[in-house]
């Protein structure tokens, strides 16, 4: 025998539920979106880094009796090989960008673009041009600084 009320969930109990679980699936992809491009600034920045400092370590140390370079644009960085840059050269070493980080200005001997080359001299590493890459995030961005010794420094 069923008593006068049944036992069970209102409409407004699960309406109540479901908008609970919306608002903290909100919350938790708005989270996860910022780390995901704090991840990125991260890992470009030290890829663009990483990339200049081992190009001016192989100029610095005068591998293969050569200078070396460093090729910039919006979706990766090149490692090359001599003063120019040549984008069919066998030895050149592309380092990707991951999305969403993208170059999104280079800046060197006051001249700005879209893309640039800064080449090291060997046996002293320092560099043929100074300037800044400015990496963007969103509307986050870091700026790289190439200094006139050959450091490379991020603010």
């Amino acid at each position: 025998m069923k008593g006068l009320y049944q036992k069970g969930y209102s409409i407004l109990e699960i309406l109540l539920a479901v908008a609970i679980v919306g608002i903290i699936l909100v919350i938790a992809t708005y989270s996860f979106s910022g780390l995901k491009n704090s991840q990125a600034m991260k890992n470009a920045t030290g890829d663009i880094s990483s990339a200049t400092d081992k190009a001016r370590s192989e100029a610095f140390a005068s591998v293969a009796s050569s200078e070396y370079g460093v090729h910039f644009q919006s979706n990766k960085v090149v490692i090359f090989k001599g003063t120019a840059y040549n984008a069919s050269s066998s030895t050149n070493e592309t380092i990707n960008i991951s999305s969403p980080a993208s170059i999104t200005n280079v800046t060197l001997n006051g001249v700005s673009g879209t893309s640039g080359d800064v080449y090291f001299n060997k046996l002293t590493g320092t560099p043929s041009k100074t300037g800044t890459v400015t990496v963007t995030v969103s509307s986050t961005t870091k700026t790289i600084t190439i200094s006139a010794t050959g450091g490379i420094s991020t603010n």
